[in-house]
């Protein structure tokens, strides 16, 4: 009698996130894991997908997401299943939904309104409520969560212009105790952000000092991109060193014309601090970031585009020499008018995109903002974009190379047991697609567009997405972290 199985993906070339060779083979899931992978000729399922000529991969694993409340008001989460991410981590840069006591308003504090900019969103005491409701409420992908240092200031300093005293940091490090028993996988900073610009290197080392009891992990949005990016690498590396757990560098770049061409200088040290301690990075394929809009973040940049204003929605997508122009204003005059307000920069060289990307420890992270009226279209096309232009495009890594980064080192790196690779035992998490044709379709003039080449995708072993429109599952789960 021939084995059944829920799902079988049949005679689908296997690229399975380890960076070994592809090969040819069909996948048997039963349930949530992958029973088998080879040839299966014998079995049978409820539901038989024909791969013929497409690729069957693990679901990709987005490292850099602001998909906090996406997953809660559109747990679909089309930005994310369309081009085949079946796991986010949310949480960073500092800006985290919990844990936030009542009365607190941080969608007035930038950037934490990114995640919601009219209120009510911010309703969650603990972070263990946060995590029961995506329980409660499953997404279509799953998630690692990180607890945000920013939101932990804004929940208990009432003056953000300071270093955190004594018992604020007494309090904000039960927070991040909290969080961690809960759920969290670790803790992420927004240096660069004013909610915790003025915080010491002192203070986030205080703070995060229960990852080291919890194995958890810490993320950064570094001080300084530009000019000082050097001393803001070293600051990462005492934070991860005096806490004892891996550090992440979030969305590495080198910002600014003064200094582009550093990223050789950039690596270099990530490098040789790799050698004595444990050191991952993510980056974006884009040369044009995305955050908040200001006066002094438009002044590294070449172009800018306006994402989203609250007072002037109109101008969403425009660029903002044109704004300027219409609104009869100086730039800087313009950009006041606007916020709060966010933007699109165009400020890295692209040959350094090329070479972090490229370099072999850095994984693929989105960055994405879903809540932007006109958002920077690495929401919609971070997965494809590797796959089409760099990998099959510019030949900037094989596919198996291109995989493994946005697969089997993030699930490596972030401690996600049996995630990012497809073999026997593992979750079934698996993204088809077609290797010839995948490619973003978002752009900055149409940045909400599903990708090009994705076929299937499949969490928990339920399909997500089919025949470019969603499969009508949500089968995601909070993800732990394991010891690496």
């Amino acid at each position: 009698m021939a084995e059944r199985y829920h799902l079988l993906i049949r005679n689908a070339t296997v690229v399975d996130g380890t960076r070994a060779p592809r090969f040819a083979a069909d996948i048997a899931v039963r349930h949530d894991r992958i029973a088998r992978i080879g040839r299966l000729d014998d079995a049978a399922a409820d539901l038989e997908i024909d791969a013929s000529g497409k690729v069957a991969a693990p679901g990709f694993i987005d490292a850099h997401t602001h998909d906090d409340r996406l997953m809660l008001s559109a747990p679909e989460m089309a930005p994310k299943i369309s081009q085949g991410v079946t796991t986010v981590v949310a949480g960073n840069c500092g800006i985290s939904l919990a844990p936030m006591p009542a009365g607190r308003r941080p969608q007035t504090v930038p950037p934490l309104d990114l995640l919601d900019e009219d209120g009510g969103w911010y309703r969650f005491p603990t972070f263990r409520a946060y995590v029961e409701e995506l329980q409660a409420k499953p997404a279509a992908t799953n998630c690692a969560l990180l607890v945000g240092h920013s939101s932990l200031r804004v929940a208990e300093m009432n003056d953000l212009g300071r270093p955190a005293n004594a018992d604020e940091v007494t309090r904000m490090r039960e927070r991040v105790r909290e969080a961690l028993l809960a759920g969290a996988v670790g803790v992420s900073t927004g240096l660069y952000y004013e909610p915790a610009s003025a915080a010491s290197t002192e203070e986030v080392i205080e703070i995060c000092k229960p990852l080291a009891e919890f194995g958890g992990i810490y993320c950064t949005h570094m001080r300084d991109e530009a000019d000082r990016v050097i001393d803001s690498l070293e600051e990462t590396f005492r934070i991860g060193r005096e806490v004892g757990v891996p550090v992440v560098i979030s969305h590495h770049k080198v910002v600014g014309l003064p200094n582009h061409g550093r990223s050789p200088e950039t690596l270099a040290l990530i490098t040789e601090r790799m050698k004595s301690q444990s050191i991952c990075l993510d980056c974006y394929p884009y040369s044009a970031s995305s955050t908040i809009l200001t006066v002094s973040r438009t002044a590294v940049a070449s172009k800018v585009l306006v994402t989203w204003s609250k007072p002037h929605p109109e101008f969403s997508g425009m660029d903002l020499d044109e704004v300027a122009n219409r609104m009869g204003l100086a730039k800087d005059a313009a950009v006041e008018k606007l916020l709060p307000a966010g933007a699109i920069y165009f400020s890295m060289d692209e040959a350094d995109v090329q070479r972090i990307l490229a370099f072999e420890h850095t994984m693929v992270g989105s960055d994405g903002l879903p809540h932007d009226a006109a958002p920077h279209p690495r929401l919609w096309g971070t997965f494809p974009r590797v796959l089409g232009h760099y990998a099959r495009g510019l030949g900037l890594f094989p596919l198996e190379t291109a995989v493994y980064k946005m697969t089997g080192l993030t699930a490596k790196n972030f401690g996600l047991k049996d995630r990012g690779v497809l073999k026997e035992g593992a979750f079934a998490d698996i993204t088809v697609f077609d290797a010839g044709t995948v490619d973003e379709s978002a752009t900055f003039a149409k940045p909400i567009q599903a990708a090009k080449g994705i076929d299937t995708v499949v969490v928990n072993g339920q399909v997500a997405w089919r025949g470019g429109k969603p499969g009508g599952a949500r089968a995601g789960r909070v993800l732990r972290r394991s010891a690496c």
